[in-house]
């Protein structure tokens, strides 16, 4: 995620969470359509609908580059976290009559149509894909699943996105950025578990002690919803999560601000250590780039400096 894993589970968040959830839910802009079933009351969120994808034609020699029962299949096994409703947006997310949408969603479908290949999605929690593309479960692995050190000696990555790590509060914090994680010292964050988010906080937590503060309070959702309850109930101050996700949601959940980006990571597709496949996805996004397919996606979801110029297998990790 751009730095690391987007985290938002398969799991419903509860009744309860799901009203204040929906609830706080601000309406986007531009060409989209509402979501149904919100509470009585409630405002409902809106996402874009435009097609990006189906206009997008097969390259013959990329699909070349595929292993052969791949090509002759015609199929592609991809692994990945399902997010129900819309609060995963920008990346991941379902209408009420369960079609997958978002950025990643329309990425994975436009490079499956570069390729001449269909995905067959299959659904598991964010701590079970990239197992899952070890042991040979899934083909492919899509979480917005940040390159790290440790990962890259496990699996391959074929990037297709910057994401970073950030820090969304409450308006009642009077915290305005971060630039020092010793700046959360004192105030409950929150952000999921067994993410590089979760990594970052527990390493940098002896700053505070060491700088004579109060320690900041780690909180772990496996679930946005929780989290915006917290922000909504004072329970949590700050959440630390995907730079591209916060940015949507501070334009999305009332109440709430964008802090600030304290560092930024590629973000790939993963396959198995040694995969032939991780090249042709890489050629497929950068097909894409060269198109200008890549870029209308990103405008859709008005996200458009968030791309990257070109992809790359197994880039140098920045954490």
């Amino acid at each position: 995620m751009t730095t690391s894993p987007r985290r938002r589970t398969a799991g419903r968040i509860t009744a309860a969470v799901a009203a204040v959830a929906t609830t706080a839910l601000l309406a986007a802009c531009g060409s989209s359509t509402a979501a149904s079933g919100a509470p009585a009351g409630a405002s409902t969120d809106t996402y874009p609908t435009q097609d990006v994808v189906s206009s997008i034609a097969a390259d013959p020699a990329l699909k070349a580059e595929l292993p052969a029962a791949v090509q002759s299949s015609g199929t592609l096994r991809l692994g990945t976290t399902l997010t129900p409703g819309t609060s995963g947006l920008p990346h991941g997310g379902q209408t009420p009559d369960g079609t997958n949408i978002g950025l990643d969603v329309d990425l994975r479908n436009a490079v499956a149509k570069v390729l001449g290949v269909n995905w067959q999605v299959e659904n598991g929690t964010f701590a079970t894909i990239i197992p899952g593309v070890q042991n040979g479960k899934f083909d492919v692995g899509q979480d917005n699943f940040g390159v790290t050190k440790a990962r890259e000696q496990v699996v391959d990555f074929a990037t297709y996105l910057n994401d970073g790590q950030a820090f969304l509060a409450s308006n009642t914090v009077t915290l305005n950025s971060v630039k020092d994680l010793t700046d959360l010292c004192g105030l409950n964050v929150a952000t999921t578990p067994g993410s590089t988010f979760q990594q970052i906080l527990t390493t940098s937590a002896a700053k505070c002690a060491a700088a004579g503060k109060k320690p900041y309070t780690m909180q772990y959702f496996a679930d946005s919803g929780p989290i915006f309850l917290g922000l909504a109930n004072g329970k949590v101050d700050v959440y630390f999560g995907p730079t591209l996700s916060l940015k949507y949601d501070a334009t999305h959940v009332a109440n709430t601000k964008f802090l600030s980006e304290i560092s930024t990571t590629p973000v790939g597709f993963v396959t198995a250590k040694g995969s032939p496949l991780s090249k042709p996805l890489s050629d497929a996004v950068n097909k894409l780039i060269a198109t200008g397919d890549y870029a209308k996606i990103f405008a859709k979801w008005g996200i458009s400096g968030s791309g990257i110029p070109t992809s790359q297998v197994n880039p140098p990790a920045t954490l």
